[in-house]
């Protein structure tokens, strides 16, 4: 989803953007929004635009900015949004319905605030119900479930949008794609209708739930992710460039199945012998490709490095861009850079949300996938089916740190020694990998200042596991 213009930053290469403030509620974050997109019952019946014109005002007073990027120059193979154009424009699938205005407003229970599941720079998006072969409302609860997306006519996305939206995903079918069921073009009136994703956002769960994603479903949806953009770069007829990679827009089943939403920014990829497309620099601040940013070169290779950021965000729990943070820490990717390469380092990087819940093995190789990802060299960076192969064994593995010997030992002793909260985490993590780095560590910085060493600060004997425990660790 995307944002609203705000103002003009620039780049420290000089390269001067537009700046827009993307407080994204990730798709579809219904509880957040509820009483915050229209002010009265009656605007929501009386006027669409007015709701959807509403929902982006309302935004910026609800959520953390994260800072999209538009560039304040147009090449010749891009033109700014236009006015709605004629209905000739879109390319016809048979597989796609048409619907009616009255009927998604009937579907929608009129748009009321209680169907509401989200919104962005598009528009409001409420939760429908039609026929399960039709297009006609039903009852709330029965036939089939939808996502219906507005258009807010006052909003920095427009036809052009809207119409990328459609002719992408009424051509592009796959599994990790959102489903596109129709579309509504009647009068100035723009909607999509979407099936219906119950656990929303990958960003919904990765920063606003209380409860932290396990493990394993982390790696499932970074895998799934992964698979939506091999098949828009190799598998598709023509190559995609998603050009948008980010946790708002992966969306999830019910079974945490990960999925691509919101096509409106994507491009066609070069073909022949050109190795790049040129393009306004557009998507989102803190995701987008540093050599993207500085030359509009957008290349499949800017999709990876995006890549690696949302790999970065399900690792570590932390977002892209967080101004919260201590400085130093307010870019994801600076801060991560020097942990990425080092044995040692990277377990620093591990969300402490998860308290040892999480595979050794696994976490080592999906950081050292993020810095491939990240290279500051775009013809460095794997190819998305390479990224495919190196993430498909991670949401098995079974070695969880948590049942490591020293991980326990060192947890206990942490929790008797009366550290805080966060001193703890850090005293954990070190244990944890004391065995797994050959060598122990000399100490851990902890966020009052001081060091904390699992064994000499805490005047700790090196323990010494039995035979059965040294089995164990072995097979680690």
């Amino acid at each position: 989803m995307k944002s609203v213009d705000e103002k003009c930053i620039k780049l420290e290469s000089g390269h001067v953007v537009e700046s827009k403030t993307n407080n994204n509620t990730g798709c579809w974050n219904r509880w957040r929004l509820i009483g915050s997109c229209v002010s009265s019952r009656s605007k929501v019946e009386n006027s669409i635009s007015g709701i959807t014109t509403h929902c982006v005002e309302s935004k910026l007073k609800i959520d953390e900015p994260v800072v999209p990027i538009v560039s304040s120059t147009t090449s010749n193979n891009e033109s700014n949004p236009s006015t709605p154009k004629p209905e000739d424009e879109l390319k016809l699938d048979s597989r796609l319905r048409i619907f009616g205005f009255n009927d998604l407003k009937l579907a929608t229970r009129n748009f009321r605030p209680e169907s509401l599941l989200g919104e962005g720079g598009f528009g409001c998006v409420f939760k429908g119900w039609i026929e399960e072969n039709g297009t006609a409302p039903v009852k709330p609860g029965t036939g089939l479930t939808v996502a219906v997306k507005t258009l807010n006519h006052d909003g920095l996305q427009g036809h052009k949008e809207w119409l990328a939206e459609v002719n992408y995903l009424s051509d592009l079918i796959h599994p990790n794609l959102v489903k596109l069921i129709g579309y509504c073009i009647e009068d100035d009136q723009r909607l999509l209708v979407y099936e219906f994703m119950p656990r929303g956002s990958l960003e919904n769960h990765l920063f606003r739930r209380s409860l932290p994603l396990p493990w394993s479903i982390r790696m499932k949806i970074a895998l799934g992710a992964a698979k939506g953009l091999a098949f828009l770069h190799e598998e598709a007829e023509k190559p995609v460039i998603y050009r948008d990679f980010k946790t708002s827009n992966i969306l999830l089943d019910a079974e945490y199945n990960a999925k691509l939403s919101d096509f409106g920014l994507a491009k066609d990829g070069p073909e022949g012998d050109k190795t790049h497309v040129s393009t306004r620099v557009m998507g989102t601040y803190g995701y987008a490709a540093p050599e993207y940013v500085m030359t509009g070169h957008l290349t499949s290779r800017s999709d990876v490095y995006s890549f690696g950021v949302v790999l970065l965000e399900i690792l570590t729990g932390r977002r892209s861009m967080d101004k919260n943070r201590p400085n130093g820490e307010h870019n994801l990717v600076e801060w991560a850079r020097p942990h990425l390469g080092e044995r040692r380092r990277f377990y620093k990087l591990i969300d402490p949300r998860l308290e040892g819940h999480f595979s050794i093995k696994g976490a080592q190789k999906a950081a050292q996938l993020a810095a491939r990802c990240l290279n500051r060299d775009s013809k460095a960076r794997p190819l998305m089916s390479e990224v495919v192969e190196c993430l498909k064994p991670l949401p098995a593995l079974k070695d969880m740190a948590s049942l490591s010997f020293y991980f326990q030992t060192v947890q206990l002793q942490a929790e008797r020694s009366g550290l805080s909260s966060s001193a703890q985490n850090a005293v954990r993590a070190q244990g944890l990998f004391l065995r797994n780095g050959s060598q122990h560590p000399r100490s851990l910085s902890i966020p009052n200042g001081s060091y904390a060493s699992p064994y000499h600060k805490l005047n700790l004997k090196s323990p010494k596991p039995n035979d059965n425990e040294k089995k164990h660790n072995s097979t680690l």
